[in-house]
């Protein structure tokens, strides 16, 4: 995905929300740059656990539902997003798709991915779905994705 392009922009009343593909850089639009970099400077990485997720990473692809509306997706997003740059995680094997308060896209990104909470972090490798982090982290973010990456029976928040 090309790193300059920012997704497409919606106002809606008073607020403005991103809708479709994003990247970091839409993020860092002044609508939502506050939130955004205040969540990544703040927060405080496990660094032991961050260790060893760079080798589980590698081959890892990543699809992030999130919503430029929603207090959970910019209290996570930032945090994954540091995570991330600790791993040294190759950014085009992360998609990063902004929803509306319906969970939807005008693409239609979300179908047949039963995104029912926001954020939703999907962990894939070789086309296949590794498990997801819905809404929040059990155990914290590092060691959720730790457990996903590693082939841990971790369950979501809302699993069955």
């Amino acid at each position: 995905m090309n790193s300059d392009k920012i997704n497409d922009t919606v106002v809606s009343g008073d607020s403005v929300i991103l809708l479709g593909k994003a990247n970091r850089n839409g993020l860092r639009m002044d609508a939502f740059q506050n939130w955004f970099d205040e969540g990544y400077k703040s927060y405080q990485l496990d660094s032991e656990t961050v260790s060893h997720l760079k080798s589980l990473l590698k081959g890892v692809e990543i699809t992030a539902f999130m919503g430029t509306w929603c207090s959970d997706s910019q209290r996570e997003i930032p945090h994954f997003y540091k995570i991330l740059d600790q791993t040294g995680f190759d950014e085009s094997k992360l998609t990063l798709i902004t929803v509306s308060e319906e969970k939807t896209t005008p693409q239609g990104y979300e179908d047949g991915l039963n995104i029912t909470n926001v954020p939703t972090l999907i962990f894939s490798k070789d086309g296949k779905e590794l498990g997801r982090i819905v809404e929040y982290p059990i155990e914290g973010l590092e060691k959720d994705m730790l457990a996903i990456v590693s082939g841990k029976d971790y369950k979501h928040a809302y699993s069955e």
